[in-house]
This record gives C-alpha cells, sequence and structure tokens, in this order.
C-alpha cells in the first residue's frame, strides 16, 4: 500500500467518527476492534470515571488502547503534545493537570475531528488547550517546545513511524519525555492482513513488530526507552470486530488461524526521553 493511499483512508474513516460519533469499525466497535460503547471501553483500558466524567461531551469517541495521560506525570505549568489528539479527550484530561499555566496542543490530520475538538473545548472553558491542523510526520510546532509528549493508539496508523519519532524528538526539549499507548506485533500478520486498508485503519495492519517500533524510538535519538505496560489484544474484541470478520470471511482463515492472530497483537505503554 502507498503511503497516501493509507493516510487517505485513515483520514477517511476518522473523518466518519467524527461527524457521525460512530467507530471506523462499525456500530458496536472502536477502531481498534474494542466492543461496546465509548464509555466502556474507556474504563476497560484504564480510564477511571472520575476522569470520563471531567471532559465535556462528545470528546470520548472510545478509541485508544490505553491511558497514557496516567502514566505521563504531569506537572503544573509543562507543555504537553498530543499526537493524533482525536476529539480532544486525553487534551482534557492533561490540560486539568499542567493547570493554567501550563499548556496543551492537540496535532490531528482530520479537519473534522479538529472542529470537533474545538467545539469541545469551547464547550468545557477549556483555555489552556488548542488543536492544531497537521500530520505528526511533521509536526505544526517549533523545535524545542514540548515537555511531554502524549499518543494513543495513534502512531501505529503512520506509514513512516521513523519519522513520527524523529519529529517528536525534534519539538521536544532537552530532557523532554514521551509517553504512549500504541499497537504492536509479537508476530507476524497473514499477508491478507497486510495488505488490507481496512485492516490498517482498524490498527491491526500499521503495526509494526514490538522490536521495530522500540528500535526506531531508538534511531530517532531516544533514550531510557522502557515498556511500562503490555498486554495482549483480547481474542474475544477481534473475534468481534466487524472488520476483522469481514477479513476472515475473505480469506477463510480457519478457527486456529483466528486464534494465531490474536495472539499476535498487543498494546503496549512506552516512556522514553530526550537526553539533554
Amino acid at each position: 500500500m502507498k503511503a497516501e493511499e493509507i493516510k487517505k483512508a485513515v483520514q477517511s474513516g476518522y473523518a466518519k467518527v467524527a461527524l457521525q460519533n460512530i467507530p471506523c469499525c462499525g456500530s458496536n466497535s472502536s477502531c481498534c476492534g474494542s466492543a461496546g460503547p465509548a464509555e466502556d471501553i474507556s474504563k476497560r483500558i484504564g480510564y477511571s470515571d472520575e476522569e470520563l466524567q471531567a471532559v465535556p461531551d462528545g470528546s470520548n469517541l472510545g478509541l485508544g488502547c490505553g491511558n497514557p495521560v496516567a502514566l505521563a506525570s504531569l506537572k503544573e505549568g509543562e507543555v504537553v503534545l498530543d499526537l493524533g489528539s482525536g476529539a480532544g479527550f486525553d487534551c482534557f484530561l492533561a490540560a486539568s493537570k499542567v493547570g493554567p499555566n501550563g499548556r496543551v496542543i492537540g496535532v490531528d490530520m482530520t479537519p473534522e475531528m479538529i472542529e470537533k475538538a474545538r467545539r469541545n473545548a469551547a464547550q468545557g472553558n477549556f483555555t489552556n488547550v488548542e488543536f492544531r491542523l497537521g500530520e505528526i510526520e511533521s509536526l505544526p510546532v517549533s523545535d524545542n517546545q514540548v515537555d511531554i509528549i502524549i499518543s494513543n493508539c495513534v502512531i501505529n496508523l503512520s506509514p513512516d513511524k521513523g519519522k513520527v519519532f524523529r519529529e517528536a524528538f525534534r519539538v521536544l526539549k532537552p530532557r523532554g519525555r514521551l509517553m504512549v499507548s500504541d499497537m504492536v506485533l509479537l508476530k507476524e500478520l497473514p499477508e491478507v492482513i497486510r495488505r488490507s486498508i481496512e485492516a490498517y485503519v482498524g490498527c491491526i495492519a500499521g503495526a509494526l513488530m514490538k522490536h521495530e517500533y522500540l528500535a526506531a524510538m531508538e534511531d530517532a535519538g531516544f533514550l531510557e526507552i522502557k515498556v511500562v505496560g503490555e498486554d495482549i489484544y483480547p481474542i474475544e474484541l477481534i473475534s468481534g470486530d466487524p472488520t476483522a470478520q469481514a477479513i476472515c470471511s475473505d480469506s477463510s482463515m480457519s478457527p486456529e488461524a483466528l486464534n494465531d492472530l490474536a495472539t499476535s497483537v498487543a498494546s503496549i505503554k512506552v516512556f522514553a526521553s530526550k537526553p539533554a
């Protein structure tokens, strides 16, 4: 698949989510295949009831695979950048932690998501949050401007993850931190899934092998790279995902092959830092 083809498909899928408040994999799953309403998904991946009630209605679309804000150790007055900020869910949680003297910047390549996030910010009176239209491979942020970068199940959607990490490194201040939740592979995927645009938008086909993902961070210059959490992608979520169902039906995958697929995909939480 060509990079531009991937970007257009991802943008189209997430525009649909923003406009219709429906998951891009179908009416009962998130973009990463999780079944159930957005609130239930978010609780399952690590968000508390208090966090869910602290954000504007419509900002939580159930698209993540972890809670990077909870692991980021944000401090009063810091500048936070969210890669692939969507409707602003993690940005609003971060805003309450950095306070009025801090600032949160959300970057997303989908105009419909940016519009939705800005409306949510106005609705919740989040004056220390701003949203910028742009690609995470070419961030609309100056060098050495950010204390910490967060991202939630978005970098796997980029066709050039190495460039994403180089851009992240560029905009971080010296001693800046990176805290991301993302999808990685523990085994190679079947060819039919690797070639599927639907699976790419659904966070499966675009994932790198775990060691390749961590190596891309190291190659960008990051130090102290640590996997602080890892969970196997549950089989019931994949089997209930309309995208996965369509792929399995088209390719006549056996139950054994589907089982193998389930143990191939993991959600990881990764910390890294930029040297002084």
